[in-house]
């Protein structure tokens, strides 16, 4: 395993740690509000970047104890989804992350994790004519009509 930053032309690769919680969709905005208040996020010129997936259905079976009472029944939750961002290897840091999921999560039990990783950061490099970039290609995310900003 690596276990060290490296870099190539064109990027770095850095040691962070991924942060991935489950939740229903309802609560990610209030869960993604608590973390940003704590750190930004930040990738390049980016911030608040994460990632949440299309929707699953989660299942579980309250035991003796949950807030639910006891059940003898599985259930299965539709509309739960993944989020996952990316935050410095910084435990004080992950401590404060976590802990704000917690509080802003409406479960008893919220599904929270963390694993160290080697996530890509680009050096920067002068890029603006790469024919695979979204600015030149015609992506339905792409503002019509503006043109590319000399720093993109």
């Amino acid at each position: 395993m690596i276990d060290s930053g490296f870099e190539t032309k064109s990027l770095r690769m850095e040691l962070l740690l991924l942060v991935t919680f489950q939740a229903p969709a309802g609560d990610v905005e209030r869960i993604m509000e608590a973390v940003a208040a704590i750190t930004p996020l930040r990738m390049g010129k980016y911030d608040s970047n994460a990632y949440q997936s299309a929707h699953g259905v989660e299942r579980y079976r309250p035991l003796d104890g949950a807030a639910a009472g006891a059940e003898t029944e599985l259930r299965r939750r539709p509309g739960t989804v993944e989020v996952s961002f990316e935050i410095a290897d910084d435990q004080p840091l992950a401590a404060r992350v976590v802990e704000a999921i917690f509080q802003a999560h409406s479960y008893q039990e919220p599904v929270i994790r963390i694993q160290p990783l080697l996530a890509s950061r680009s050096k920067g490099l002068d890029d603006r004519a790469n024919p695979n970039r979204w600015w030149n290609t015609t992506g339905d995310w792409k503002k019509a009509g503006q043109p590319i900003r000399e720093n993109a």
